[in-house]
Protein backbone atom coordinates (compact mmCIF):
# COMPACT_ATOMS: atom_id res chain seq x y z
CA UNK A 1 0.00 0.00 0.00
CA UNK A 2 2.63 2.29 1.11
CA UNK A 3 4.59 1.61 -2.42
CA UNK A 4 1.31 2.72 -4.20
CA UNK A 5 0.88 5.90 -2.07
CA UNK A 6 4.23 6.76 -3.15
CA UNK A 7 4.04 6.06 -6.84
CA UNK A 8 0.95 8.51 -6.44
CA UNK A 9 2.81 10.93 -4.58
CA UNK A 10 5.92 11.13 -7.30
CA UNK A 11 3.29 11.54 -10.05
CA UNK A 12 1.29 13.76 -8.01
CA UNK A 13 4.77 16.04 -7.98
CA UNK A 14 6.25 15.25 -11.23
CA UNK A 15 2.54 15.56 -13.37
CA UNK A 16 3.74 19.10 -13.99
CA UNK A 17 6.98 18.38 -15.05
CA UNK A 18 5.76 15.29 -17.42
CA UNK A 19 2.81 17.65 -19.13
CA UNK A 20 5.60 20.26 -20.02
CA UNK A 21 8.63 17.65 -21.26
CA UNK A 22 6.75 18.40 -24.86
CA UNK A 23 6.53 22.10 -24.92
CA UNK A 24 9.03 24.16 -26.54
CA UNK A 25 11.13 27.05 -24.68
CA UNK A 26 8.99 29.48 -25.95
CA UNK A 27 6.07 28.22 -24.51
CA UNK A 28 7.97 27.57 -21.10
CA UNK A 29 9.22 31.35 -21.32
CA UNK A 30 5.73 32.88 -21.88
CA UNK A 31 4.43 30.52 -18.93
CA UNK A 32 7.01 31.91 -16.63
CA UNK A 33 6.51 35.35 -18.26
CA UNK A 34 2.64 34.60 -17.27
CA UNK A 35 3.49 34.20 -13.71
CA UNK A 36 5.79 36.83 -13.08
CA UNK A 37 3.44 39.67 -14.45
CA UNK A 38 0.95 37.87 -12.51
CA UNK A 39 3.23 38.44 -9.44
CA UNK A 40 3.45 42.10 -10.65
CA UNK A 41 -0.30 42.57 -10.38
CA UNK A 42 -0.63 41.19 -6.90
CA UNK A 43 2.33 43.72 -5.58
CA UNK A 44 0.45 46.70 -7.09
CA UNK A 45 -2.39 45.42 -5.30
CA UNK A 46 -0.42 45.01 -2.39
CA UNK A 47 0.19 48.50 -2.75
CA UNK A 48 -2.90 49.38 -2.87
CA UNK A 49 -3.84 48.04 0.08
CA UNK A 50 -0.48 49.83 2.05
CA UNK A 51 -1.76 53.31 0.51
CA UNK A 52 -5.12 52.40 1.55
CA UNK A 53 -4.52 51.24 4.91
CA UNK A 54 -2.49 54.01 5.42
CA UNK A 55 -5.37 56.99 4.63
CA UNK A 56 -7.06 56.77 7.65
CA UNK A 57 -4.16 55.95 9.64
CA UNK A 58 -3.32 59.54 8.64
CA UNK A 59 -7.14 61.22 9.84
CA UNK A 60 -6.74 60.10 13.02
CA UNK A 61 -3.53 61.43 13.44
CA UNK A 62 -4.55 64.39 12.15
CA UNK A 63 -7.88 64.41 14.37
CA UNK A 64 -5.21 63.54 17.22
CA UNK A 65 -3.20 66.59 16.33
CA UNK A 66 -6.15 69.14 16.36
CA UNK A 67 -8.49 67.28 19.48
CA UNK A 68 -7.60 70.54 21.46
CA UNK A 69 -9.51 72.86 18.75
CA UNK A 70 -13.04 71.18 19.63
CA UNK A 71 -14.79 69.58 21.50
CA UNK A 72 -15.57 65.65 20.85
CA UNK A 73 -19.08 65.96 22.13
CA UNK A 74 -19.97 68.70 19.73
CA UNK A 75 -18.64 67.01 16.87
CA UNK A 76 -19.58 63.67 17.66
CA UNK A 77 -22.22 63.24 14.86
CA UNK A 78 -19.26 63.75 12.14
CA UNK A 79 -16.91 61.83 14.12
CA UNK A 80 -19.04 58.25 14.44
CA UNK A 81 -19.30 58.17 10.07
CA UNK A 82 -15.72 58.96 10.33
CA UNK A 83 -14.76 56.25 12.18
CA UNK A 84 -16.90 53.78 10.59
CA UNK A 85 -15.92 54.86 7.52
CA UNK A 86 -12.08 54.82 8.78
CA UNK A 87 -12.81 51.19 9.91
CA UNK A 88 -14.03 50.26 6.71
CA UNK A 89 -10.82 51.51 4.86
CA UNK A 90 -8.68 49.67 7.03
CA UNK A 91 -10.56 46.24 6.22
CA UNK A 92 -10.11 47.06 3.22
CA UNK A 93 -7.02 47.56 3.26
CA UNK A 94 -6.03 44.70 5.21
CA UNK A 95 -7.70 42.18 2.51
CA UNK A 96 -5.82 43.54 0.09
CA UNK A 97 -2.69 43.02 1.50
CA UNK A 98 -3.31 39.79 2.80
CA UNK A 99 -4.86 38.50 -0.53
CA UNK A 100 -2.10 39.66 -1.90
CA UNK A 101 0.63 38.16 -0.05
CA UNK A 102 -1.34 34.77 -0.33
CA UNK A 103 -1.15 35.06 -4.56
CA UNK A 104 2.59 35.93 -4.41
CA UNK A 105 3.51 33.46 -2.58
CA UNK A 106 1.24 31.10 -4.66
CA UNK A 107 3.12 32.21 -7.18
CA UNK A 108 6.49 31.92 -5.94
CA UNK A 109 5.93 28.41 -5.49
CA UNK A 110 4.61 28.41 -9.37
CA UNK A 111 8.00 29.62 -10.63
CA UNK A 112 9.98 27.10 -7.99
CA UNK A 113 8.21 24.58 -9.89
CA UNK A 114 8.71 25.64 -12.94
CA UNK A 115 12.40 26.22 -12.22
CA UNK A 116 12.61 22.43 -10.96
CA UNK A 117 11.38 21.30 -14.23
CA UNK A 118 13.40 23.28 -16.27
CA UNK A 119 17.09 23.84 -15.83
CA UNK A 120 17.11 26.23 -18.83
CA UNK A 121 14.74 28.70 -16.79
CA UNK A 122 16.88 28.68 -13.69
CA UNK A 123 19.76 30.61 -15.49
CA UNK A 124 17.13 33.51 -16.27
CA UNK A 125 14.87 33.55 -13.35
CA UNK A 126 16.23 34.14 -9.68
Amino acid sequence: MTVIKKLLGETAENATCTEHKGDSDAIIINEAQLILAEKRTSLAAMRTGIAVFALPLSVLGLLIATSRYYDVLHVLPLIVPLGIMLAALIVLGSYLIIRALRNIHHYDRLIVQLKNCHSKLSQFID
